[in-house]
């Protein structure tokens, strides 16, 4: 691996992670409405997600999903569910719109971002095809997943990461109403985001 294909896989990463997506707006919803600890389980959530994607890429099992038929529609039906299913709980969670930071997060932040991040199938077949066009087959390759998944990660990190602190500080001057609109823009992105995953096609 030279330093001109690293830094060429580095600036992709960074482009795909800086563009907001469903698991952003999440972070921001829960972080301005719950405080920063509750964006920060969040984010936790999606590390994980994440790494578990690149594991899975990694180890040549995403060309296998990809060629798994009717399962993998199933699969990509049931992350399209749950992202509307978070996005509608978000929309209707009007019970709960005052800012709660100072106590403590409710249990399930970490859960919802894991399974947002798992939930979302293209996520693995972006890097199951991304990877392989950057790994040296003449060189470990071990050591070359390690450092490309760990950039993504620390990229994801740090991104997230401040979605979800500048979402928990601006929460805290917001008032009832605004937090319910935000609430409600994010799990309405979060349903059209279910709705696009549910209609496209990745084969």
């Amino acid at each position: 691996m030279t330093l001109e294909t690293y830094f060429a896989y580095a600036a992709i990463c960074l482009v795909a992670t800086i563009v907001p997506g469903p698991t952003n707006m999440m972070i921001l919803a829960n972080g301005m409405r719950h405080g920063v600890r509750a964006g920060l389980l969040n984010v936790g959530g999606t590390i994980a997600g994440l790494a578990v994607m690149i594991t899975i890429s990694g180890l040549g099992l995403a060309s296998l999903i990809a060629l798994a038929g009717r399962w993998f529609d199933w699969l990509r039906l049931a992350g399209a569910a749950y992202l509307c299913w978070i996005g509608w709980k978000m929309i209707r969670d009007q019970g709960t719109s005052e800012y709660s930071g100072a106590a403590s997060p409710r249990r399930g932040f970490f859960l919802q971002g894991l399974l947002v991040s798992l939930s979302n199938p293209k996520q693995l077949l972006f890097f199951g095809a991304l990877l392989p066009q950057f790994i040296d087959p003449g060189r470990g390759q071990l050591w070359q997943i390690m450092i490309f998944g760990g950039t993504a990660i620390v990229f994801c990190v740090l991104s997230d990461g401040s979605y979800a602190l500048v979402a928990g500080h601006i929460g805290r001057r917001l008032d009832g109403a605004a937090r319910r609109a935000i609430g409600c823009i994010g799990g309405g992105v979060l349903i059209l985001g279910g709705a696009w995953l549910a209609s496209t096609r990745f084969r």
